[in-house]
């Protein structure tokens, strides 16, 4: 046999032993028969401005095609923000932003995978059959049923945030609904506009056997044709890797290979990162820092608990969800607060988490490595945290079992090209996921 077939097979059976490989495609929700017109409804909702309070933002603000389902900001320039991606400004007048939204705008790649079984960075969204919806989430008891998906429960939550979509105080009557947390006026509210459009009405129609007319709308049906367009859009699963794990050895160069024995063995990663999202769905802290306006933890409100948050567990504290990695190459900025620019940085940190933590402050990098746009009182409370030597001590502690890797620098260049190997050939270009306009009326995100 040549030596290059025994290699591979023993390569792939040795990742065998690290991670279950298989031959066989990425298992989705929709098992990749979507019904096609709730994804083109949903392509049209997750663009139309519509769904905010002031109809000044849409899913597409954060979520944006052109910049890889992303942002490209640290941090989240939300309701009342102007621009696209990095070019994305804080608004101007008694229209801007309050605040930069806390957490890292993440990316929607893959999360139709019958793996994905939690959504945001505290998986605050998790599947729970104690619950009628069957779902756990902030609404609780109170989430409607008929939600087909994670993803559609997930497309329910950012429309009721102040920060990111509904608006603040009284300005609307959607942020006054969301002022209160009265999420079931929020859903009222936004099914009532999309039912006095006549081509929304239509197209629900055509898209829902249950809806026979404006009445029947409701924000459920919204947020599963969202969900429907987010999974069929933006699967992911045709990389490299796929190739390669499919038996097609040529798909990964040398320097890719051996980044990939490094990722499921000496450099650890498939520990967290693992199955065909790369992710375990797990919460870890990894000591990353904290940089923008928090989420009301600690006495001044700028820290982030993360998963404690959500179960009030003292070992959570400081523990997010372990992100998927397809497209891991496309979708910087990186870590629960976007902290890091670059992947090569953020795989540096993951080497020796505590270390990096230090070096962040001591460098007083939270005024440099972050990508957001510059204003002075937003910019005064970004480092609270960082500038705070006991509050940079207790992220550290948290990930006190972390134990540092040493990798040579060829070695994090093969690292790095095993994760570039990870990106779909046909999500370099996502222009054809925007349309030219929307039934509103209103602009595209801009």
């Amino acid at each position: 046999m040549p030596t290059r077939i025994v290699r591979q097979v023993r390569l792939l059976a040795a990742l065998t032993v690290a991670l279950p490989l298989s031959a066989t495609a990425v298992d989705f929700v929709d098992g990749k028969q979507p019904n096609v017109k709730q994804v083109a409804l949903g392509k049209l909702l997750f663009h139309d401005k519509l769904l905010s309070g002031n109809m000044n933002t849409s899913c597409a603000s954060c979520h944006h095609a052109l910049a890889d389902t992303g942002d490209g900001l640290s941090l989240p320039i939300g309701e009342g923000g102007r621009g696209l991606g990095v070019t994305r400004d804080t608004g101007s007048g008694a229209a801007a932003v309050v605040e930069r939204v806390p957490r890292n705008a993440p990316p929607v790649f893959m999360l139709g995978s019958t793996e994905v079984t939690a959504m945001f960075h505290d998986g605050r969204i998790e599947f729970d059959p104690s619950f009628p919806s069957g779902f756990a989430s902030p609404a609780g008891d109170d989430l409607p049923e008929g939600l087909d998906t994670i993803v559609a429960v997930q497309a329910m939550f950012p429309v009721t945030s102040p920060t990111e979509m509904a608006g603040q105080g009284n300005e609307n009557l959607i942020a006054a609904a969301a002022a209160v947390e009265d999420l079931t006026g929020v859903w009222q509210l936004l099914a009532e506009r999309l039912q006095s459009v006549p081509e929304y009405v239509n197209l629900f129609v055509d898209a829902f056997d249950d809806i026979g007319g404006a009445a029947d709308i409701t924000y459920v049906h919204a947020a599963n044709a969202i969900g429907a367009f987010e999974i069929d859009a933006w699967r992911a699963d045709n990389s490299p890797w796929d190739a390669f794990k499919g038996g097609n050895s040529r798909e990964l160069n040398k320097h890719e290979k051996h980044g990939l024995k490094l990722f499921f063995g000496k450099a650890g990663c498939s520990g967290c990162h693992s199955g065909d999202t790369f992710s375990d769905m797990q919460y870890h802290a990894i000591a990353m820092p904290q940089i923008g306006p928090g989420k009301g933890d600690g006495y001044d409100g700028h820290e982030d608990f993360g998963r404690f948050r959500v179960t009030g567990d003292e070992r959570d504290m400081f523990a997010f969800r372990t992100p998927p990695l397809r497209n891991v190459a496309l979708t910087a900025p990186y870590g629960h607060s976007g902290a890091y620019d670059t992947l090569e940085d953020v795989v540096r940190h993951h080497l020796d988490p505590q270390a990096a933590l230090w070096e962040y402050h001591d460098q007083n990098a939270c005024r440099s490595k972050p990508v957001m746009p510059a204003r002075d009182d937003l910019d005064a409370i970004d480092c609270a945290v960082m500038d705070d030597a006991i509050r940079v001590q207790a992220i550290a502690d948290a990930a006190a079992d972390y134990r540092p890797v040493k990798l040579k620098e060829k070695d994090i260049g093969d690292l790095l090209a095993f994760l570039n190997a990870l990106t779909d050939k046909g999500n370099i270009d996502l222009r054809r996921d925007v349309p030219k306009s929307v039934p509103s009326g209103l602009t595209l995100a801009e």
